[in-house]
């Protein structure tokens, strides 16, 4: 009896020496992966040792252990493979005699953002690594910029505007200085293509170069718009364009008033008006030229 105590005590110190001698190699930092692309998830044993008759299991931990790759008897296994993996795994199997289990995933998706756990198992002990995914979508569209109008006190409004994005981008605005300008407002959304974002700014100053950018990570994309001084000329315009209305109003009332303006047509001094209107459409130009110059 104290034999098979000492035999079993035996074998199961060896098997837990042998089990500690070897560890798997995770990396250190998260891998980036950019949306569309292929990327390689490291993941080996140390020291080195042949895996080619070992199980070597691929899956989320963060999405009930779905299967994303398993390499088993000496071939791939992947009738229960999640669906969205499909075609779209490869595992090296000249590396394998290496110890590299690294996994090769093409076409990265938005969702194949998360954690990731390698498995590399033998009949007598196991190792498993951590791999963490984080996916950058930089197709995202240009910055656009709008003329939004003015506000009441005659600046002008600019709006901002880009979509497309993972995670979510940065935006900001920027003087000719490249001093940041704080946004008014800003929006975000997403969806299956990712973000979008919106900021508005309020600009007063005449002849100002204003640059949106969108940044994410070392990515980033930028526009610019020149505030110039015939924007705000459209302003003045606007504004005797409407007087001219109000006092063609004013005038006809007047008539009314004082009853002369009769039933009959041929009495209403339709030309008075008329040129009335004109002269005044007249100084609308000549002033909104004076300013453009």
């Amino acid at each position: 009896i104290h034999l098979s105590v000492l035999l079993l005590l035996f074998v199961y110190l060896f098997s837990f020496s042998f089990t500690e001698q070897y560890e798997a190699v995770e990396p250190a930092d998260t891998v980036f992966a950019l949306a569309g692309e292929d990327v390689f998830l490291p993941c080996s044993v140390k020291p080195y040792i042949s895996v080619v008759d070992m199980r070597v299991e691929w899956f989320r931990p963060d999405l009930k252990n779905a299967l994303v790759y398993l390499y088993e008897d000496h071939d791939d296994r992947n009738t229960n493979q999640s669906q969205s993996y499909r075609g779209r795994t490869k595992l090296n199997h000249q590396e394998l005699q290496r110890g590299n289990a690294s996994l090769k995933l093409s076409s990265v998706q938005v969702s194949d953002e998360g954690r990731y756990k390698c498995l590399i198992q033998s009949k007598s002990w196991s190792v498993n690594a951590t791999v963490i995914v984080r996916v950058e979508a930089v197709a995202g569209s240009p910055p656009v910029i709008i003329v939004d109008g003015f506000d009441q006190s005659g600046g002008l409004r600019l709006q901002c505007e880009s979509e497309g994005w993972y995670p979510e981008p940065v935006l900001e605005w920027l003087d000719s200085e490249g001093v940041r300008l704080s946004s008014e407002t800003a929006e975000t959304h997403r969806n299956e293509d990712g973000f979008s974002v919106k900021h508005t700014l309020t600009v007063y100053e005449t002849d100002s170069k204003i640059h949106c950018r969108v940044k994410l990570r070392h990515h980033m994309l930028e526009t610019m718009i020149i505030a110039t001084s015939k924007y705000w000329h459209i302003v003045p315009v606007l504004v005797c364009h409407v007087l001219v209305v109000f006092l063609i109003h004013m005038y006809v009332q007047f008539k009314i008033d004082h009853h002369m303006i009769k039933n009959d047509l041929k009495m209403f001094d339709l030309h008075s008006v008329l040129n009335y209107g004109f002269v005044w459409q007249v100084i609308c130009l000549i002033s909104g030229g004076h300013q453009s110059s």
